[in-house]
């Protein structure tokens, strides 16, 4: 999209934020005919900077993702699929290095979880054994605010 058609993008975000949604809803066409997709406000700055990289209008992409998604999947879906592929597509073992990743304890670290919540994973942990876990423990409960937006780093 040109600068123009998402002009005042971050000002409707900052208001998103008031309601109980974090979805932010926007009208994009696909194959020329107009219809709304609700995506959270990180997934339209990834379609907005995947368009400017490849040169294109968020709406081709997405039409592009319409043509080659499986007929019961949601346009939605499809387009989450296709945005976490194509930074898979982009990852490299070195910027992976460079980006702390491959110990969960520094994931922890970078999503600033306080002490208290640790006890809810297995990293470090004894079994009955004696044996140290690598596996994490999932269970429902999650620190509050876990998933707001800047919380978790990848």
């Amino acid at each position: 999209m040109g600068s123009t058609e998402y002009k005042g993008m971050e000002e409707q975000e900052d208001e998103s934020e008031d309601f109980k949604s974090t979805l932010v809803s926007r009208n994009i066409t696909v194959m020329g005919k107009r219809t709304s997709v609700r995506l959270e406000p990180e997934m339209w700055r990834s379609l907005k900077e995947i368009s400017k990289r490849e040169g294109c209008k968020i709406h081709d992409i997405c039409s592009l993702i319409h043509l080659r998604k499986k007929p019961k999947t949601s346009l939605t879906a499809a387009i989450r699929v296709f945005l976490m592929l194509y930074y898979k597509a982009a990852a490299t073992e070195n910027g992976h290095m460079r980006a702390g990743h491959g110990d969960f304890n520094n994931m922890m670290q970078r999503a600033r979880m306080p002490q208290d919540v640790l006890s809810f994973f297995s990293i470090g942990k004894k079994d009955s054994h004696g044996a140290s876990s690598t596996q994490p423990v999932y269970n429902n409960a999650r620190p509050s605010g876990f998933y707001r937006s800047g919380n978790v780093s990848a």
